[in-house]
């Protein structure tokens, strides 16, 4: 079928679009030494990233090509917000560049060697059975954007200026959970709501320790 561009542009992929714009954003304030700010970005990635899901499995005429591409092009957009932009992140408070950028390099690989099994999983899934996926194999990336808006609260509170290796260690074992052979449950309408509860307070909690 002839397009007068490649790709789909249908409402099913606008949040998975509109997270990627996040995350971008998310980078460029990391780069930019606006740690505060690029959190926001990140957890913002992180709702759109929550319901796209929901949001295209709505419409019932979607094509293979469609399925697969949202399939693409959900996890291409998870790398930047939930493997780069962390990983930048923590590269640029990170006093140590070294050490810094060995934590961001683990992050981002680690990110996409999950979205990648994910996406093979997924497809296989897909020809055998109907219908939204009940659990995820290895801790979703999603994961990382409610971790460090945690830890920077927490520092804050405790007066702690240089949180360096705390978010260093938490990038490690959140990217250690990425490609762990654990078997989590895929949050449903309870779930979703739960989680966004705990984000919004996260992000006033951000707001006043500020």
């Amino acid at each position: 079928m002839n397009r007068k561009m490649i790709g789909y542009y249908n409402y099913t992929v606008i949040l998975t679009y509109l997270g990627m714009i996040s995350a971008c954003v998310a980078v460029f304030l990391a780069i930019g030494a606006n740690p505060w700010l690029s959190l926001w970005f990140m957890m913002i990635a992180g709702l759109c990233d929550m319901f796209d899901g929901t949001v295209a499995s709505t419409k019932k005429d979607r094509d293979e090509d469609q399925k697969r591409f949202g399939i693409q092009i959900d996890s291409l957009c998870d790398l930047v917000g939930f493997g780069v932009a962390p990983g930048l992140f923590v590269y640029t408070i990170s006093e140590n560049k070294t050490l810094g950028g060995i934590v961001a390099v683990f992050i981002t690989l680690t990110a996409v060697i999950r979205l990648a099994y994910f996406n093979v999983l997924e497809e296989n899934r897909q020809r055998q059975e109907d219908g939204l996926r009940k659990s995820y194999l290895g801790v979703p990336v999603t994961t990382i954007v409610l971790i460090l808006p945690i830890i920077f609260v927490l520092l804050k509170l405790c007066g702690i200026e240089d949180g360096q290796y705390f978010y260093q260690a938490a990038v490690v074992l959140t990217g250690i959970g990425f490609i762990s052979p654990i078997h989590i449950k895929k949050p449903q309408h309870t779930g979703k709501i739960i989680l966004v509860i705990v984000g919004v307070a996260e992000a006033a909690a951000m707001v006043l320790v500020r």
